[in-house]
């Protein structure tokens, strides 16, 4: 099972931004602290710009910079903008139901599916991008 890491490079980037005092930041130089190609920098920085927590210019002069002040930028608001499915699947297909697992399995897992997200959610609201900027600048 794969998963993907656009919230964690989106976390990156905001935090990067919030860092740069509102100064442009272009991707190649939020890639290389990264460790990724630009590419996907600039594709999670069109769902942020898309949610409305970033702007970019191209060009030159251009870059990324937050439209948001990092105090306002929840974790559950870059998680929204980034991610489009649940964190939990059920099977791709109906189990068996005469089997008395299989009859019960969707119904109960998807009642723990929905507590677990809730509760993820609940903790990625309480942390702010303000809070992660704090806390890096307080180490280096």
């Amino acid at each position: 099972m794969k998963t993907n890491s656009r919230f964690a490079f989106a976390v990156h980037i905001l935090t990067m931004l919030a860092i740069s005092d509102s100064k442009r930041m272009p991707s190649d130089f939020i890639a290389e602290s990264a460790k990724t190609n630009p590419v996907i920098i600039r594709r999670v920085m069109l769902l942020l710009e898309k949610a409305g927590l970033i702007t970019s210019q191209t060009g030159a002069r251009g870059g990324a910079m937050l439209i948001c002040k990092p105090k306002d930028i929840t974790l559950l608001d870059v998680y929204n903008a980034v991610e489009n499915v649940s964190i939990f699947s059920l099977h791709p297909n109906m189990p068996n139901p005469k089997c008395p697992v299989g009859k019960n399995i969707q119904n109960l897992l998807s009642d723990v599916f929905i507590k677990a997200e809730l509760a993820m959610k609940e903790v990625l609201e309480a942390a702010t991008i303000e809070q992660i900027k704090l806390a890096i600048t307080k180490k280096t």
